[in-house]
């Protein structure tokens, strides 16, 4: 399949956009997805190229977050670690079968998730008998109680599953559910941006080895998703919940839309 230089360089600031709006709230893949369709991709290469290039840019959010102390460490990894396993199942899923079913469910469930955010998220001081709160050295220390494992390895399994099959709004859906949890909201961003990485790995895994990506146009994209992430990172590290929170809803909507006009237009 041949691009022109004009497609080129509109995927290209497409991903831009996406990273940037990724590494903040999650649901960037609203973006670079509908963008890959956009220029003609077929449903499974457009699924792989957007796990391909998010992949890469993820890594790199990830990195500044880290380099900020925005992760809490044990929710990183025990959800990381069934978000990785879901995931996996969700890609091979995604091969064999149409997304249909996850349109369907999304259409109840994006409601309910909107009402969560604007009653929960931003508030997590109300929602402390999850998890416990000290300084140390003038920083916020955050660690989970016990009870959160169960939730976590639900978590990890269930949207996990959701990304590798779908996948746009997944940042979205764990940092919600985290900041529902009680985790403050710029660390549940930056928590989430592990999470992601590790389905993401292995979503991106099975796209390589069943020759679901597009390489001509997937290196590109690469390049400007890192662009967006790193740009989005900085700029959430910055502003904290008040930037967050604002582009959460915003991708809830534009979600919505997009379920609404795959089944019904």
């Amino acid at each position: 399949m041949e691009f022109s230089i004009y497609t080129r360089v509109f995927i290209f600031v497409m991903c831009i956009f996406a990273g940037f709006v990724d590494s903040i709230a999650g649901g960037g893949g609203l973006i670079s997805l509908t963008s890959y369709y956009a220029i003609g991709l077929p449903p499974v290469y457009a699924l792989g190229n957007n796990k391909f290039s998010s992949t890469i840019g993820t890594f790199f959010a990830s990195l500044n977050y880290l380099r900020k102390g925005s992760v809490i460490y044990p929710i990183a990894l025990s959800v990381s670690l069934f978000a990785l396993i879901g995931s996996a199942i969700g890609a091979r899923l995604a091969i064999l079968y149409a997304g249909i079913i996850f349109r369907y469910c999304l259409l109840i469930v994006l409601p309910i998730v909107t009402l969560i955010t604007f009653s929960k998220v931003g508030k997590e001081e109300e929602n402390s008998k999850l998890m416990s709160y000290s300084y140390e050295k003038g920083k916020l220390i955050v660690r989970p109680k016990s009870i959160c494992y169960p939730i976590f390895i639900m978590l990890g399994l269930s949207i996990g599953l959701y990304d590798g099959f779908f996948g746009p709004g997944t940042g979205m859906f764990y940092t919600i559910a985290l900041s529902a949890l009680g985790l403050p909201l710029l660390k549940a961003g930056g928590t989430t941006r592990i999470i992601n990485l590790s389905s993401n790995i292995a979503a991106v895994t099975t796209f390589i080895i069943n020759g679901n990506i597009n390489y001509s146009i997937g290196i590109p994209c690469v390049f400007a998703s890192i662009i967006g992430n790193l740009a989005g990172s900085e700029f959430a590290i910055k502003k904290g919940k008040k930037g967050i929170k604002p582009l959460l809803l915003i991708v809830l909507m534009m979600l919505y839309i997009k379920v609404i006009f795959d089944l019904f237009v």
